[in-house]
């Protein structure tokens, strides 16, 4: 893919970020955009760096520690945004600045354990399985209370919110429905620390900024189509 390309695709969404903020009347600049870049190779990652862009999300583990080398130079913030297994817990810890799929206590307390001292703490997101589907991972919406109270008192973390991947939906206001539910339960919380809600992808990205969203994470529309191989 060529610079250009990129740049026009990242403008594009950009612009569609702005102007939902304006519709919602959302603080301009208020929702970041989390450029989706597993399965993508680090050159087209530069390619989105050098048009300005400085967070990418990946979902394998070695893919993304490959690309962190090549990338050394790039002062990018990276964000773990894929399931995590309890062996890929040390390397995540020391070479993310952001997790996005926390589901268990487990893997907060890894995380915790192995977050080296000389590193800012790492941001941590609780994943909800907001739509109750047998696929998704997620903790569910009544133990999320729980949990997070748990993780609040964890060393070198800092908890900053949540994360949601509902079931698709068409209709523009089944869209909203399941990030409006989760968005309540965490404000009624009075919690004013966890006030990231990493929400929506391109198809209902319009949704999620009307329900909340801080955070959009957005692949295929600035990259292209993924190619998936089996990977770690």
């Amino acid at each position: 893919m060529v610079m250009n390309e990129i740049k026009q695709r990242l403008n594009k969404i950009k612009a569609q970020i702005r102007q939902a903020e304006a519709q919602e009347k959302r603080e301009i600049e208020s929702v970041k955009l989390l450029a989706v870049s597993k399965t993508k190779p680090a050159a087209d990652i530069a390619l989105a760096y050098q048009a300005g862009q400085r967070h990418f999300g990946e979902s394998y583990l070695q893919e993304a520690l490959a690309k962190q080398t090549e990338l050394a130079a790039f002062d990018i913030s990276w964000h773990f945004i894929g399931p995590i297994q309890s062996n890929k817990t040390k390397a995540i810890a020391r070479h993310f600045s952001w997790v996005h799929s926390v589901e268990r206590l487990k893997i907060a307390k890894r995380l915790s354990e192995q977050r080296p001292s000389y590193l800012p703490d790492l941001n941590l997101l609780l994943q909800v399985n907001i739509s109750v589907e047998a696929t998704k991972s997620g903790v569910l919406l009544a133990e999320l209370p729980q949990l997070i109270q748990a993780v609040n008192s964890l060393p070198k973390i800092r908890l900053r919110g949540v994360m949601a991947i509902p079931e698709p939906a068409v209709a523009y206001e089944d869209q909203r429905k399941p990030y409006r539910g989760l968005y309540q339960a965490v404000t009624q919380l009075a919690m004013p620390e966890l006030n990231e809600f990493s929400f929506g992808m391109t198809a209902d990205l319009k949704a999620a900024i009307a329900e909340g969203s801080t955070i959009v994470r957005i692949g295929s529309a600035i990259f292209g189509a993924r190619k998936y191989q089996e990977k770690a």
